[in-house]
């Protein structure tokens, strides 16, 4: 039996203000007349296509259904790729289906089918080993209208369940979620996105990056779409990189040292080049970086992208198009805790890890009232901050700056207050002091080399302030300018960023 297509997408039309089971997402796509596709699937087993196999009526969706568990097979069929779990080969996988349902199947149904492919490539958990990653890739191709070009839908997804078993049993609904996502709801994504954790929830499943590329989805913007992911809770974490670019995490940081510097960066100033440049060239001696050149990061706390308690996407895009127009990648995290962030990083490699900060994000980590929840209070919040090799690279203040923040604050030690007296004294992670009962854990972390000073700093760029400069580019002053570097200065006036000349008398 099958439905005629207006018919089926009214079903799906009339199901959406109810959560549907998986069974019935499947059995709606099987009952349609003129969807018609591939399942190709490797790593993990016919989890997806089975749902539709057991819905009924899979012989109006599923022209072929294969899985090459073997990698030679799956070589023969797609080609080499340097990692099988992996992007490149998700590519590989659509491409290669998608052509070889075309070639066998336009010539006698092109005029009424809208052909599809579904992939996926996943690596599941090990009954020997609870530390392997369970995580996959998948991807749809599909037609919007016959004889019309594809689009392609992509995601990576992580499963948190402990057992093989469980993972798979994700996997497969996942899966479901997402074939049916892209077929009725590809043009409302706040639809598509929340729908994908249908009858698992968030606990269970991670998407940590999802893209839209083809014909129908000209005017998204696949960042736009990826900060969703993390409002709708589906992850805690997204990443960017240069032209627009959707980057997935794991595939940046596989194996690799990494350097972070978290900030605002509204807008990146010459300063925060200056601590990020400074400190890698400090990392990369401190590592003998000549083997293995660690990944240059910036971050941004989404608490940070906050305005009057709502997003700005506006100022959200702004700062990723500005940080990553100098080249570096950036990523938009909802930690506030510094061992949070570097857990996450944690998740991709054994490398060296190390985080930039000016003195005021230094009294942050020891601020205790953030760990309250933590049992062993600030102790266990640096036992996970500072382990395997976790480290904080600390830029300077000079005096009369770290005075200002001193009145801020209460309950700092006279001795800081004598140190900040002398206003061109430069306050560092070696002088700096801390109050009695946090002393000797400072001291500690110091001189094993877990907290390290930035040296050779460049004297001018200490006095440069963010805020100010927002002020001074929203009135539209002469000055700015020579805060920032030259490419974003041009960028933001170009593009009118930031509220650029918006406060203009």
């Amino acid at each position: 039996m099958s439905l005629p297509d207006e018919m089926a997408e009214q079903l799906a039309e009339d199901s959406h203000s109810q959560l549907l089971t998986t069974n019935r997402k499947a059995l709606t796509i099987n009952l349609g007349r003129s969807t018609y596709g591939t399942f190709a699937e490797i790593g993990a087993g016919q989890e997806v296509a089975r749902h539709f196999f057991k819905a009924g009526g899979a012989s109006g969706t599923i022209a072929k259904s294969l899985s090459a568990y073997d990698m030679v097979f799956s070589d023969a069929l797609y080609g080499k790729t340097t990692r099988y779990v992996s992007r490149e080969r998700l590519m590989q996988m659509l491409d290669y289906e998608y052509g070889l349902l075309i070639k066998r199947l336009d010539a006698d149904r092109g005029d009424h089918t809208r052909f599809f492919v579904y992939a996926n490539t996943v690596a599941v958990g090990s009954r020997t080993d609870s530390a392997q990653e369970c995580h996959g890739w998948m991807g749809v191709r599909v037609q919007s209208s016959p004889r019309l070009p594809p689009s392609d839908i992509i995601l990576h997804v992580r499963m948190w369940d402990k057992t093989p078993q469980l993972q798979q049993d994700a996997l497969g609904i996942i899966g479901v979620n997402f074939i049916y996502a892209s077929f009725f709801l590809g043009q409302k994504p706040d639809e598509f996105i929340p729908s994908l954790a249908d009858n698992l929830g968030v606990e269970r499943v991670e998407v940590d990056m999802l893209e839209f590329h083809g014909p129908d989805f000209r005017e998204l913007d696949n960042r736009a779409m990826s900060f969703k992911l993390m409002q709708y809770g589906l992850t805690h974490a997204v990443m960017f990189g240069p032209k627009r670019a959707v980057l997935q995490p794991s595939e940046v940081f596989h194996k690799k040292p990494v350097l972070v510097e978290r900030g605002a960066f509204r807008p990146i100033t010459d300063l925060n080049v200056d601590m990020i440049e400074k400190a890698g060239a400090q990392f990369a001696r401190d590592n003998n970086e000549s083997e293995q050149p660690a990944v240059r990061v910036l971050e941004i706390s989404v608490n940070n992208l906050l305005s009057e308690g709502k997003l700005d996407m506006d100022d959200f895009l702004a700062r990723v198009d500005t940080v990553t127009l100098l080249g570096y990648p950036v990523v938009i995290s909802n930690f506030s805790e510094y061992y949070r962030l570097g857990e996450f990083f944690r998740r991709f490699t054994q490398q060296p890890v190390a985080m930039i900060m000016g003195l005021n994000n230094l009294f942050e980590v020891f601020n205790e009232k953030y760990y309250e929840n933590l049992p062993g209070g600030i102790l266990e919040a640096c036992g996970r901050l500072f382990k395997r090799d976790t480290r904080l690279y600390v830029y300077p203040m000079r005096g009369d700056i770290f005075s200002q923040y001193l009145r801020q604050r209460a309950g700092f030690s006279e001795a800081n207050k004598r140190l900040s007296a002398n206003a061109a004294m430069l306050i560092t992670a070696d002088n700096v002091q801390f109050p009695t009962h946090l002393r000797s854990l400072y001291h500690y972390l110091r001189e094993n080399g877990l907290i390290l000073p930035i040296g050779a700093v460049d004297d001018g760029h200490l006095s440069i302030y963010s805020w100010e400069i927002l002020r001074s580019l929203r009135r539209g002053e002469q000055g700015w300018e020579n805060s920032v570097p030259k490419a974003v200065a041009s960028l933001i006036k170009e593009e009118k960023l930031f509220g650029y000349g918006s406060e203009k008398e």
